[in-house]
């Protein structure tokens, strides 16, 4: 059935090539028969012609996962949940990736919340993997709609489990000018806090990384902590939003004292903007609470932040409440480019490392990658060596990578980093009053 109905789109298509309707449908109909990687060239050359289409994106997404192209499928569904109109599904599809790369707590976060949001997204096989089983169910009540474990009471904070990260600067390619200004804010004021005083400047203080998605903020916030070998808490939005009215306040506040008793610490807040929304476009008085609740505890009202080192990381700045970039606060915005080639050598390096290589020109490599983000150069090894795997499981004789074989990988590819920055361009341009956003004219050289 499947086979025919196949066909007949096929055919259709012929003649009406550029019909996105038709093309999803056909991708569908691909996906139902099993056929993924068929689905998935559909679902591309769809968002060719329309590339703002969440659906497709989404479609997408999950033809990777079905063909075990996690890394690509992360790229698109990170980018895709962070969209105002994101629909469940996307929150479903990222919990199985979490859960797949080994990451259960988050993973249970985001399979919750997509539930919450659609009820019939439950699905009680993910919920066995979960540890979510009868047991749960008989100590538990419904509250408006949600079930709350009893033992489980409104105020209550969870100890959250701090890394000692191991990575250092070393282990982050390129980069050099960002890594330069976190010494001077970070590593340096701990290493010699005796000058510092001397100025009466406070060791502690935060910094704001933003750019495209991929780009490594992450990464160089936890070799940072790596670095001045001090504690690290990452600290997500479903660590700290609650749906109990005040609880989102004490989470926040909770995170923080548990950060201060393991000084030095750096705090990470991923997706700050998602907390430190603009109030202005708020209509719930519940968002501003929190956001003040967050302005106070980075000015260290109650308890002072010394030896706290802060860094956030965001995709989109232009979000974000203005006061949170008041000196004292996150006041020094930092652009994440892109790798520039000499970075994305070394990264392509890094990414290599204990992996079959013969006679690898990175550099070579680095000029054909205009534009790629880490995440995308680490989508071209694991995409050469998913082709190299076919040649061995066909010759039974496993072969080492080559230049070559990075470089059909890398055509197959183009960077995920292009659409951010034609939305970053138009707030640079028409809304930089503060000159906030300089670094993204200059790197685009307008």
């Amino acid at each position: 059935m499947h086979d025919e109905t196949i066909r007949s789109l096929r055919e259709a298509l012929r003649v009406s090539p550029e019909n996105v309707p038709l093309r999803k449908h056909l991708a569908e109909v691909l996906m139902a028969s099993g056929q993924f990687a068929e689905a998935q060239r559909e679902y591309q050359q769809a968002l060719t012609l329309q590339s703002d289409s969440i659906e497709l994106k989404l479609g997408l997404a999950t033809a990777y996962y079905r063909q075990e192209k996690d890394s690509h499928a992360l790229v698109v569904v990170e980018d895709l949940i962070r969209t105002p109109h994101a629909p469940p599904s996307a929150g479903l599809l990222y919990a199985r990736l979490l859960l797949r790369a080994g990451d259960v707590q988050k993973a249970l976060a985001h399979y919750r919340s997509a539930v919450d949001a659609q009820p019939d997204l439950a699905d009680p096989a993910l919920e066995e993997r979960f540890g979510i089983g009868v047991e749960e169910e008989a100590d538990a009540e419904v509250v408006e709609g949600r079930v709350r474990a009893r033992h489980e009471e409104p105020g209550g904070a969870l100890e959250n489990e701090f890394e000692r990260p191991t990575a250092t600067f070393a282990d982050v390619g390129g980069m050099d000018a960002l890594k330069e200004e976190i010494r001077l804010k970070i590593i340096h004021p701990l290493a010699q806090p005796e000058i510092y005083a001397a100025y009466g400047k406070k060791i502690g203080g935060g910094i704001l990384l933003y750019g495209p998605p991929g780009c490594g903020k992450t990464h160089i916030a936890r070799a940072t902590a790596g670095e001045v070998k001090a504690s690290f808490l990452a600290i997500g939005i479903h660590d700290v939003l609650d749906m109990w009215i005040g609880q989102s306040e004490r989470n926040l506040h909770a995170l923080f004292d548990q950060a201060r008793r393991r000084r030095p610490c750096v705090l990470f807040f991923d997706e700050v903007d998602a907390l430190g929304a603009s109030r202005s476009d708020m209509r719930q008085s519940a968002g501003r609470q929190l956001i003040n609740q967050f302005l106070a505890e980075l000015d260290g009202i109650e308890s002072a932040n010394d030896g706290l080192l802060m860094l956030a990381a965001t995709n989109a700045p232009w979000h974000l409440d203005s006061a949170f970039r008041r000196p004292g606060r996150f006041d020094r915005l930092i652009f994440v480019p892109p790798p520039d080639a000499p970075a994305r050598a070394a990264i392509l390096g890094i990414l290599l490392r204990n992996k079959p290589v013969a006679d690898v020109d990175t550099e070579f490599l680095a000029k054909k990658t205009e534009g790629f983000s880490g995440a995308d150069l680490k989508a071209v090894v694991e995409t050469a060596i998913e082709a190299k795997l076919g040649e061995a499981l066909k010759t039974g004789v496993p072969a080492p990578l080559t230049t070559k074989d990075l470089r059909a990988a890398a055509k197959g590819l183009k960077p995920t980093t292009s659409e951010w920055f034609s939305a970053a361009r138009n707030y640079a341009l028409y809304a930089n009053q503060g000159g906030f956003y300089d670094e993204i004219l200059k790197y685009l050289k307008i």
